[in-house]
């Protein structure tokens, strides 16, 4: 029989030679200390943060340029919660818990200024920057128009909803709350077409471009991709549990645009990259941190395909940008 740190240190290096993450090729400071949010734009173009000390910043990430600070009060900086851009890059809305600002990205200027209906948890903008869709601490998911007020569609759920995203036509819904359900909605009627259940608080979901596949993800829990037509999963992104439990929080997830590929970031700094079809992982990558003083670990807030530059982009939590090849 083995002792006991015999078995711990054998675990130890099993662990670590599966671990073959690499490093960032770039990073880039988008704030000078951490940030409450962060957002990509489809194309990788832009990035929004909501920084800790200044309010919100839209970077344009193929120019390395900071482009506008952008607050909701005149003479104050504003704790932005969410942010997201429209399919196309043209408009971006930021949120603080209470209320809502859809910009410009081509000059900077506010379209308008909106109270919310619930305290924000998660955003997503449809085409044009018309409509956003807002998951809320009230247990709704609201259809917002954005550019006009007023609701559209309610979306009743019996928990907070915590994670929300849109189709690019913006016909259908993805939601994820804290009962532990993802849940595929027809906007247009207000009905709930699908559901897949996890074992813990759903907070991050994700869409494919064809609306056909969905990525969720349960806290410290597990990864999926399942089919919006039947709830049935297609494939377990949490990787080969048979020896031990993996137990990661995705906090943000990515689609490319022919949707062959997915990208997640973790709470523990990890950028994963997926082959939709056969639900491999492809590559790993671990964020960068803000030298050897600070927190232990970097979340990664968003993630992204660049159109750009070839490669991924991601933004965590201490406010740096990753450029990953």
């Amino acid at each position: 029989m083995r002792a006991p740190h015999v078995v711990v240190m054998m675990l130890f290096l099993l662990l670590s030679g599966c671990d073959s993450a690499q490093q960032p090729e770039n990073h880039l400071s988008l704030t000078a200390g951490g940030a409450y949010s962060a957002s990509i734009s489809e194309d990788g173009r832009y990035a929004m943060i909501g920084s800790f000390e200044l309010g919100g910043h839209l970077w344009d990430l193929v120019n390395r340029e900071r482009l506008y600070d952008w607050n909701h009060v005149d003479d104050g900086f504003s704790d932005l919660v969410a942010s997201a851009f429209s399919p196309d890059g043209s408009y971006v809305a930021t949120a603080t818990t209470t209320d809502l600002v859809l910009w410009q990205t081509r000059d900077g200027q506010p379209v308008w200024f909106w109270s919310s209906p619930g305290e924000i948890l998660d955003m997503a903008l449809s085409a044009n920057g018309d409509f956003a869709l807002l998951g809320l601490a009230n247990h709704t998911a609201v259809y917002f128009d954005i550019k006009n007020g007023g609701v559209r569609h309610t979306l009743r759920h019996p928990a907070r909803v915590r994670s929300v995203a849109l189709s690019q036509d913006g016909r259908f819904a993805l939601t994820g709350a804290d009962d532990y359900i993802a849940r595929f909605w027809d906007l247009e009627n207000e009905t709930l077409l699908t559901e897949h259940a996890f074992d813990n608080i759903v907070n991050r979901v994700a869409l494919s471009p064809d609306a056909q596949l969905a990525f969720s993800a349960a806290t410290l829990s597990s990864a999926r991709l399942w089919r919006t037509s039947n709830g049935e999963q297609v494939h377990s992104l949490s990787g080969d549990e048979s020896f031990f439990t993996r137990r990661l929080s995705h906090l943000s997830a990515r689609f490319s645009a022919d949707g062959s590929q997915l990208v997640t970031g973790t709470a523990s700094g990890r950028v994963m990259l997926w082959d939709v079809g056969s639900g491999n992982h492809l590559r790993s990558w671990r964020i960068e941190q803000r030298g050897s003083i600070g927190p232990v670990q970097t979340g990664v807030y968003a993630v992204g395909f660049s159109s750009h530059r070839e490669g991924l982009v991601a933004v965590g939590s201490n406010g740096l940008l990753n450029e990953l090849r």
